[in-house]
Order: structure tokens, then C-alpha cells, then sequence
């Protein structure tokens, strides 16, 4: 599929609703999710609870110290003068609003303290979470879509605590107080309330349906909007070489307006929600109000129950209210907990072990094995049956045709895949039964893309051991022939390399990885075409510096061009994930063998 038809797919893309029992199994693991996060906060989540039940009760008590000082407080004061039952009662009403303050203050500083925490703890989970999954994952899972978890769904979710998760607990806790309290303060008045729920119910079941519905489309679309953005912008050297602008910003347009439309119906469903509820309230406070003042007038409640019942009605649609206002937001935080919550559950096919196992001391590389070893990409066998054997301190040279497998062996060996038969060993001991830290330590893979972050030269040869000092930097830099381009720069080891080392020359980044392996000293050193994308000029540097890297350590080299192989102290020649040839490169080539064939095809092409 070409990237025009295949990101026309997308852009046209419409979000499926999910099924009924997938909406459940999403709604159970994103609950799942966010009790763990709770969990290490329960004291605060607690006293957070008790604070909003004190400052719910302070507040429902006003409404009805209002209805006992008309009954009680007035009738004293116009008959006989006597304030004392008034000032009372507006004494206790000043405690409530007092005690309703604090409590306020007490669980919106609670509510915020904790959601922080947890918002917190899921940027980091998340974060190392997506670091311990495996190349296959991310291969599938493209880079816009990793920003978008980490960006506008986490940031959904810190917006549910800042701007109305406590709301929205109140308001739950008001009605339920608030629909008790009517009851017991006159039941035939509270059924008139009660009638209102029929369309109420109906109302908020169509809007938390449609609503969940439109902000998971929303969440995806923004996520293709990020993926398109991402890929655009990072392969912008190809944009522009074949002048795909205009293509891109067409596409870009598309996707955004899938957005928009997304976000359109999202409000068009407020702006039926909200004046549902307040067309409903209205309606019934002029039931009540015409229903209570013909009780009223015959005697059978007095006026001060009939003005707490009005007050506490609008106590009761007030939150109603709050809850049509910050449902978006409880959407789109809901939306984004379902995304964060299946990439947390993705299962890192790279395991840690559980009786983890160390190595021997060694004077001088690793041996490696690799144990009648299966492996596939999907239904594809790259690795039928693959057996190697390399003694420690020696290197050896993969070549085959595209497609042989050579790649696949560097990645089994610096396990970012484990195979699905047999066994890679080092030393005798299974790397699945290696902790990450010494496997890591121990097999240090370069390829051709000689990826270097953000900072300075030192910062980026010390990644091989980060305790490493500017003297042993410097060493490092000194042994692989790499200090007198880098004291050449403007300002030495302390010169920033750019974006993804874009100051530096393709030979000169790939001088500093082999510093950063040099410095971290590993057993066995795997390079998987090091010296692909580099011209003669800086081949001929990086391989001067290679046999300062190689020296007293296992090595595994993967290259396309012969002229890397010439150190190796062994070649082996794959075809079909099998080796059909093994030997020096000196034997080999003296032979009529496939090494020889492609020996002399590339000795042609330098012609």
C-alpha cells in the first residue's frame, strides 16, 4: 500500500463504536487502573471524603435553618419583639457557612494533592512501562500514537482532577443528601420531584451514552492527528525531496477536520444536555411552588417547609448542572485511562526472570551460543534451525543476501526479541536468565543509524557508563581515534550535537558510539552494518577505530560491505537463516564458494 492511499485510509477513517462487552471490558480494566494508582493515596482519598460529606452537610443545613427562622425565628420577633431565637439561628447558620468554607478549602486542596500524585505516578508508569516493551511493539505502534498517551490523554486525565473531579463527587453526594432530605421534610412534595427523574433518567442515560461514544472518537482522531504530525515533520527531509507539502498539508487538513467534527458533536450533545436539565428544573419548581403554596394555604405545611423545599430544590439541579459542565471533561479523562490502561497491560515479550542468574568472571570476552534456535517474524521463519558456536575474544563476520537472517541474529544475541525455540547462551548461561542491568552490560549492539540525544559529546560517549569521568571520557575518545575532531570543535567535549547529532558527520557520530562502547567495557559487541551509510573517507576512520574497539572482546560484525570483514577472524556466509559457509576470510575467498561470488561482485563495483 503506498503512504498516499494508506493515509487516505486513515484520514477518511471513522471511529467505530465498540461493542456493548467491550465497552465493559474497557470501563472494568480503566476502573482496574485507577484503583492501583488510589491505592498508595487511601488516608487522603479518605479524609478527601469525609471533608466533602462535612462541607455537603454544612451546606444543606442552610437551606433549612432558612425555612426554621421564617417558622420559628420571625413569629417571636414580630409578636413580641424578641430577637433571641433569630440570632440564634443566624448564629448556627454562620458556624455552618464557616465549617463549609474550611472543609471546602480542606478537600479542594486534598483533591488536588492527590490527583497530582497519581497523575504523577502514571506519567512515570506509563514512561517506563513503554521503554520495557519490546522493538516489536513500538514497530507496530507508531511514535504519534506513544506522544499521544503520554500528552493529551494524561493531560485529560489531570484535567479531570483539576478542574472538577470534586464537583462531580459533591454533586453526586448532594442529590443522594439533598433527594433524602426532601423526603423526610414532606414526602407528597418529594414524589412531585421524584416524577422529573423519568425524564431526567432518560436524559442523562442518552447523553452518557452518546458522550462516551463521541469522546473516544475525539481521543483517536487527535491520536491521528499526532501520528500524522510526527511522521510528517520527522521524515521531513523525504517531504520535501519529493514535494509532499501539499500532499501532507491536504492530508493533515482531513485529519483535523475528522477532529473538529469529533469535537462539533461533542458540544452539540452540551448543548442539549444543559438546557435539558434546566428546561426539567424549571418545570418542576413551578410544580412545587404551585402544588406547595395550595398546601400552604390549606393549612397543611407551614411557609417556612415550603421556602427550604425551594431552596433545596435549586441545591438539588445545581449539581445537575455541575455535572452537564465537567461530564466533557470526565469523558475525555475516561477516553484517555481506556488508551493509557491497554498499553499498561501490553505484556513485555522480553521478560525479567524471576531466579535471575549471573556469569562467571571473564578475562576476555564472552563465548556465545546460539542452541538450535527458531524464529519468526509472524507466520514468517527467518531462524529455521540455527546453531553457532563463538569462542570469547573472537570476531566473526555475518554476510548472506538481504533477507538471510544476519540482523535477526544481532537482535536475538542483544535480546530485544527471545527465540521462539531454543537457546541463546553466553558463557553457558541462557540470557533469558540474565537481569536486564548485566545483559545490558555485558552486549552492547551498534548499528547504522549511530543514534546520538541531545547534549554534549561527552554526555553522549558517557551513556556508556554514566559514572564515567572527563579524564576517562576523554581516554575513551583518545583510544578510537576520535579526540582531535572532537577538540576541533567549538567547544570540545562540551560541544552540543544538534538534534539526533545533526552538527556532526555521519562517520564522526559513529566514531562517538564506538567511544560510548568502548567506555562501557561490554563482553560482547555486536554491530549491525556500523558502517553502512559511511563513505571511504570515514569507513577507512571507523575501522581504524574498530580494532581498538575489538581488541580483547567477543565480536559479532553484520555487514553488507566486504571491506568491514577483513578483520573478522571468521566469516560466516547465511542463506535462509542457515550457514552454508564458515571459515577465515582468507580461506573463504581462496575458495569457489558464495563468500567468493560476493567478494568478487564487490570488488567489482569499486572498479
Amino acid at each position: 500500500m503506498t503512504v498516499d492511499a494508506s493515509w487516505r485510509g486513515i484520514a477518511t477513517e471513522q471511529v467505530d463504536e465498540v461493542s456493548a462487552p467491550l465497552a465493559a471490558l474497557l470501563r472494568t480494566r480503566s476502573r482496574r487502573l485507577l484503583a492501583d494508582l488510589l491505592r498508595p493515596y487511601r488516608r487522603g482519598v479518605t479524609w478527601t471524603a469525609v471533608a466533602i460529606v462535612v462541607a455537603s452537610l454544612a451546606a444543606l443545613a442552610g437551606p433549612w435553618l432558612v425555612g426554621l427562622a421564617i417558622d420559628n425565628g420571625i413569629p417571636p420577633l414580630v409578636n413580641s419583639g424578641d430577637t433571641g431565637p433569630l440570632l440564634q439561628i443566624a448564629a448556627v447558620f454562620a458556624v455552618t457557612v464557616l465549617i463549609q468554607a474550611v472543609a471546602t478549602r480542606m478537600f479542594v486542596t486534598m483533591t488536588g494533592r492527590v490527583g497530582q500524585s497519581v497523575v504523577l505516578e502514571l506519567r512515570r508508569r506509563l514512561f517506563w512501562h513503554m521503554l520495557r516493551l519490546p522493538v516489536a511493539f513500538h514497530e507496530g505502534y507508531t511514535s504519534g500514537r506513544v506522544i499521544s498517551r503520554q500528552t493529551s490523554d494524561v493531560e485529560a486525565i489531570s484535567a479531570l482532577f483539576e478542574e472538577g473531579l470534586d464537583s462531580l463527587i459533591s454533586a453526586a453526594l448532594t442529590l443522594v443528601l439533598v433527594g433524602t432530605g426532601m423526603l423526610l421534610l414532606d414526602w407528597q412534595l418529594a414524589l412531585v420531584v421524584l416524577a422529573g427523574f423519568l425524564p431526567l433518567t432518560w436524559l442523562s442515560a442518552w447523553y452518557r451514552r452518546e458522550s462516551a461514544t463521541a469522546y473516544r472518537r475525539i481521543r483517536e482522531t487527535n491520536a491521528l492527528v499526532i501520528v500524522h504530525f510526527v511522521e510528517t515533520f520527522g521524515g521531513l527531509r523525504a517531504v520535501q525531496a519529493f514535494r509532499r507539502e501539499r500532499r501532507n498539508a491536504e492530508i493533515f487538513d482531513e485529519l483535523s477536520a475528522n477532529y473538529a467534527r469529533a469535537s462539533r458533536r461533542s458540544s452539540q450533545l452540551i448543548a442539549v444536555f444543559g438546557p435539558g436539565i434546566s428546561l426539567v428544573a424549571n418545570v418542576i419548581i413551578g410544580l412545587v411552588l404551585c402544588y406547595g403554596g395550595l398546601l400552604v394555604i390549606d393549612g397543611d405545611i407551614k411557609v417556612g417547609v415550603l421556602a427550604t423545599f425551594l431552596l433545596y430544590l435549586g441545591r438539588f439541579f445545581d449539581p445537575l448542572q455541575d455535572v452537564s459542565q465537567f461530564y466533557n471533561s470526565f469523558q475525555g479523562a475516561a477516553s484517555g485511562l481506556e488508551k493509557i490502561s491497554g498499553v499498561l497491560e501490553e505484556e513485555p515479550s522480553v521478560a525479567e526472570p524471576t531466579v535471575p542468574a549471573m556469569l562467571p568472571a571473564a578475562a576476555s570476552g564472552r563465548r556465545v551460543q546460539f542452541d538450535a534456535v527458531r524464529f519468526g517474524y509472524r507466520e514468517a521463519v527467518v531462524l529455521p534451525d540455527f546453531d553457532l558456536d563463538i569462542p570469547a575474544g573472537q570476531t566473526v563476520a555475518i554476510v548472506g543476501e538481504t533477507g538471510a537472517g544476519k540482523t535477526t541474529v544481532a537482535r536475538l544475541l542483544a535480546r530485544f526479541y527471545d527465540p521462539d525455540e531454543g537457546r541463546v547462551l553466553l558463557d553457558g548461561v541462557d540470557v533469558r536468565d540474565l537481569p536486564d542491568d548485566e545483559l545490558r552490560t555485558e552486549i552492547v549492539l551498534i548499528t547504522q543509524e549511530s543514534f546520538l540525544f541531545e547534549g554534549t559529546v561527552a554526555e553522549n560517549i558517557r551513556l556508556g557508563r554514566p559514572q564515567a569521568t572527563d579524564a576517562e571520557v576523554e581516554a575513551a575518545a583518545r583510544a578510537i581515534g576520535a579526540h582531535e575532531f572532537i577538540a576541533a570543535l567549538p567547544d570540545g567535549y562540551a560541544t552540543k550535537v544538534g538534534k539526533r547529532g545533526g552538527r556532526l558527520s555521519a562517520g564522526q557520530r559513529q566514531l562517538i558510539s564506538f567511544g560510548r562502547a568502548f567506555i562501557a567495557a561490554p563482553g560482547v559487541l555486536v554491530l549491525d552494518e556500523a558502517t553502512a551509510l559511511l563513505d571511504i573517507p570515514s569507513e577507512r576512520l571507523v575501522q581504524s577505530a574498530l580494532q581498538t574497539v575489538l581488541a580483547g572482546r567477543t565480536a559479532v560484525i553484520i555487514a553488507h560491505r566486504l571491506s568491514t570483514v577483513a578483520i573478522a577472524d571468521r566469516v560466516l556466509v547465511l542463506r535462509a537463516g542457515r550457514i552454508i559457509e564458515d571459515g577465515s576470510p582468507a580461506d573463504l575467498m581462496g575458495g569457489d564458494g558464495e563468500y567468493a561470488d560476493l567478494h568478487a561482485r564487490w570488488a567489482a563495483s569499486l572498479a
